[in-house]
C-alpha cells in the first residue's frame, strides 16, 4: 500500500463489527512534506524516491526511529531533502539512535544493527541532504547554488545566502548506512550533504557507513559538527567545498576497500565570500589497506588542521601547487601558497603521522610537473616544511598518538562499534 507523506496506514482489522484496529508497523513517504510532521519509532519509515520538507515545515524524527530507503536510481533514488527554510529535528540518543539505511537491511525496530549487510554494501538507496541560507562561495561569484542531481525546476534544491546563523534544525545520534545511489547523471548522493547550512544548526554524533560517494560533504556554510565517524566510503570521507567556515571537532575516518581521500578540501570557488576558513581538529584517520591519501588539500584550501592522528596511509598529504604561466612558472594562489605564506591561511599543526612503510609525507599534486618542477620557484623540501608545520607537539611517530579522536563518543550507538570495528 502506497502512502503519501504524513498519511498513516492501519491494517489488521479483527472483525467488521469491531472498532479497534492495529496500527501498521510500516509507513512510506514520498514527495513534499508541506506541514509539520513527526515520524515515530514504533514504525519503520520507508522513503520512496525524493521526499522533501518544504520551506516553513518541520520534520521531527523521534529517538530510535528506523528509516529505510527504497532501492532506485536517478529520479527513483530515495533521498530525504531538508529544503532551505525548513527544519529537521532528529534527536536520537546513545541508547536510541536514529538510523537511516536501506530497505534491504534486515534491521528491526529496537535494534541498532542488522545482520545481512556489511561495509561492502553501498549504493542501496540515496542519503540525507540538508540545505540552508548561510554563506557559500560558488562559481562566477554566485551566493546561491543548486544541489547536484535535483532538477532546476525544483526550488527545494537551492542553498546558500547571507545568514551564517541560519538554523536548519538538530541532528544528533544519527547513523546513515549503505547509501550513495545515483541521484542524477554522474551525481551520487553523499551520506550526509550540508549545503549552506548555518551555525544555528546543531549537529553532533553522526555516522556514515558504506556510502558510494563521500561520507559527509559541506558546500560552504558555517555549521559546526562534533563527533562524526565515516567508515569505508567509496570516495572521500570528509569533503569540504565552497569555503566552508565551520569547525569539525572529534572525528574518525576509517578507510578500506576502493576508497579515495580521508579529507578532500577546497577553498572559495568564486570572487564572493573569500574569507571563510574551516577548522578540523581532534581527528583520527586510519587506512586499513594503504589506498588513497589522508588529505588532499586542493584549490585555494584555507583553514586549520590540528591535533590529528594519521595512520596506515602510503601517502599522507597532497598540497596543490598551480601556475598561471607554465612557461615562466608563475605561481598563483593555491593550497601551497596558503601554506607557505608568511601569514599562512592554511595551517597544519600539532598532528602526528604513523606508518610502517616509509610513506610519502606530502606531494604537490599533478600540477607540479615538467619545467615547473625544476624551476626552483617551489620549495622542494615541502616534506620537511610540513613536518615543521606540525610543530613541536606533533611529528612522525612510531606508534600510537596522544592526538586524535576520543573514541568513547562512538561507543554503543554506532554500526561501527556494534560490528566490532571501532
Amino acid at each position: 500500500m502506497l502512502l503519501l507523506a504524513g498519511v498513516v496506514s492501519f491494517v489488521g482489522c479483527k472483525d467488521d463489527e469491531e472498532d479497534d484496529v492495529t496500527p501498521s508497523t510500516e509507513q512510506e513517504h514520498s514527495g513534499a512534506i508541506t506541514a509539520d510532521e513527526t515520524w515515530t519509532a514504533d514504525q519503520i519509515h520507508y522513503i520512496k524516491g525524493r521526499c522533501w520538507v518544504e520551506n516553513g515545515a518541520t520534520l521531527t524524527i523521534n529517538p530510535g526511529t528506523i528509516i529505510k530507503g527504497r532501492t532506485g536510481t536517478e529520479a527513483n533514488a530515495a533521498a530525504l531533502i531538508i529544503a532551505r527554510g525548513s527544519d529537521l529535528i532528529a534527536e536520537g540518543s546513545a541508547n536510541q539512535p536514529i538510523i537511516f539505511t536501506s530497505e534491504l537491511d534486515n534491521i528491526e525496530i529496537g535494534q541498532i544493527t542488522g545482520t545481512n549487510l556489511d561495509e561492502n554494501d553501498r549504493g542501496k538507496w540515496g542519503g540525507l541532504i540538508m540545505l540552508g541560507a548561510a554563506k557559500i562561495s560558488a562559481e562566477d561569484g554566485d551566493v546561491e547554488a543548486r544541489i547536484e542531481g535535483i532538477p532546476a525546476t525544483e526550488s527545494y534544491g537551492v542553498y546558500g545566502g547571507s545568514d551564517d546563523n541560519d538554523n536548519s534544525g538538530t541532528v544528533t545520534y544519527v547513523s546513515i548506512r549503505h547509501g550513495g545511489a545515483l541521484l542524477g547523471e554522474g551525481n551520487e548522493i553523499n551520506g550526509l550533504t550540508l549545503g549552506g547550512v548555518g551555525n544555528g544548526t546543531t549537529i553532533h554524533h553522526v555516522e556514515v557507513v558504506a556510502n558510494v560517494d563521500d561520507g559527509i560533504e559541506w558546500f560552504g556554510g558555517s555549521v559546526n559538527v562534533d563527533d562524526a565517524i565515516v567508515y569505508y566510503q567509496g570516495d572521500d570521507a570528509l569533503d569540504i567545498d565552497m569555503n566552508f567556515s565551520g569547525t569539525v571537532d572529534n572525528f574518525i575516518v576509517i578507510q578500506g576497500g576502493d576508497t579515495d581521500e580521508g579529507l578532500e578540501v577546497d577553498g572559495p570557488e568564486g570572487s564572493t565570500y573569500t574569507d571563510g576558513q574551516f577548522t578540523l581538529k581532534n581527528g583520527t584517520l586510519i587506512s586499513n589497506d594503504g589506498n588513497g591519501s589522508a588529505a588532499d588539500l586542493k584549490s585555494k584550501t584555507q583553514g586549520t588542521i590540528e591535533n590529528c592522528y594519521f595512520t596506515g596511509y602510503s601517502k599522507f598529504l597532497k598540497v596543490r601547487v598551480s601556475f598561471s604561466d607554465t612557461t615562466n612558472c608563475t605561481i598563483k594562489t593555491d593550497a601551497y601558497t596558503n601554506l607557505t605564506d608568511a601569514s599562512p591561511k592554511l595551517i597544519v599543526q600539532n598532528s602526528d603521522i604513523y606508518s610502517s612503510n616509509s610513506p610519502t609525507i606530502a606531494d604537490m599534486g599533478s600540477g607540479y610537473t615538467g619545467s615547473c618542477k625544476t624551476c626552483g620557484c617551489v620549495d622542494s623540501s615541502i616534506e620537511g616544511m610540513i613536518d615543521a608545520e606540525f610543530g613541536s607537539n606533533g611529528n612522525s611517530v612510531t606508534g600510537s598518538s596522544s592526538n586524535g579522536a576520543n573514541t568513547t563518543e562512538f561507543e554503543t550507538w554506532t554500526w561501527v562499534d556494534s560490528n566490532g570495528n571501532l
